[in-house]
């Protein structure tokens, strides 16, 4: 679990001293979860806020709010509540959960803010689950916030997009859903240029401009499901990989994304499927999979195995 910041724990003091005036030091450490002398020192931290918090000692002594005090309310823009789920789901926390305290926390803030700012970090709240990921990718939430306005709107955009290799490249697309999926986060879209349903990285997206034309969501939409499925497939290089192992042995090691596994009448599975990246297939992926396997599909995949394990040879 990500570290909570001291800034966290002197706002959840500030929670604890509303709710329980005359709070003891050691009643507030055992809620936050810390030694008397830490919490003494985010009460410290909330003083220099200039937030009157009084103490009394004495057996029957604790720590007090001033009298008279507002806190002011909540202001955001729709992009900076964007910002603070991208940012609880970057902390892998559950921020769907009522019962994560993040989640909880998260909940509270997005009820009390207007529907139009609440409206677009509700619908990734309520969408998006974490995965603990190696290399997770920051999308620009000032892109992801228009994207979102335009998936809301069910406008068509026009996106200038970068992609793996660095080439710069310009769509057409009608933005279903922005999900969030593995610790990336992604556009599920149909291409105009390709007559297709498309998976975009939010992250590679480094323009949207909206257009006038409009379009409908297919009623029985599932994002998740349609991510999981497009995911795989579309993509530049074809891969088909069998695995000398079965398919109970070998799935727990399989995402989605890399294709469609399957059982084989010989007690093996093979897994179909394509990419934009056969170096980071082979050295990322399949290299992690602790089966023997055979590249029986795709010239690109097959190079950039034999290229590997060259490499890995040649370190011992």
């Amino acid at each position: 679990m990500s570290e909570i910041s001291p800034t966290a724990r002197a706002l959840r003091a500030l929670d604890i001293l509303q709710a329980r005036p005359g709070v003891t030091a050691a009643e507030l450490a055992r809620r936050l979860g810390v030694t008397e002398r830490a919490a003494r020192r985010y009460v410290a931290i909330l003083r220099e806020a200039d937030i009157p918090v009084e103490s009394t000692r004495g057996p029957h002594g604790g720590y007090t709010l001033g009298r008279g005090l507002r806190l002011p309310p909540l202001v955001f823009t729709a992009t900076e509540a964007l910002g603070l789920v991208m940012a609880a789901l970057d902390s892998q926390h559950a921020v769907a959960d009522p019962g994560d305290p993040v989640g909880s926390a998260l909940g509270k803030i997005l009820r009390v803010l207007p529907t139009n700012v609440a409206r677009q970090a509700v619908a990734v709240r309520e969408t998006a689950r974490t995965v603990p990921e190696r290399s997770p990718a920051r999308p620009d939430p000032v892109v992801t916030s228009e994207l979102v306005a335009a998936v809301a709107a069910q406008h068509r955009v026009r996106l200038g997009y970068r992609t793996a290799a660095g080439n710069e490249r310009s769509f057409e697309v009608d933005p279903w859903s922005v999900v969030v999926r593995y610790g990336r986060w992604y556009l599920l879209c149909h291409s105009h240029h390709a007559a297709a349903l498309r998976t975009l990285r939010v992250d590679r997206i480094t323009r949207v401009d909206r257009l006038d034309a409009t379009f409908e969501v297919p009623a029985d939409l599932d994002p998740a499901r349609e991510l999981e499925a497009n995911l795989a497939t579309g993509w530049e290089y074809a891969t088909h990989v069998v695995f000398d192992a079965s398919f109970a042995d070998v799935q727990p090691w399989i995402r989605p994304t890399l294709g469609t596994l399957s059982a084989l009448p010989d007690g093996r599975c093979e897994l179909v499927g394509s990419t934009s990246n056969p170096a980071a297939y082979a050295g990322e992926w399949l290299a992690g999979v602790p089966f023997g396997f055979t590249v029986v599909g795709g010239e690109e995949l097959r190079s950039a195995v034999a290229a590997v394990a060259e490499r890995l040879a040649r370190a011992v």
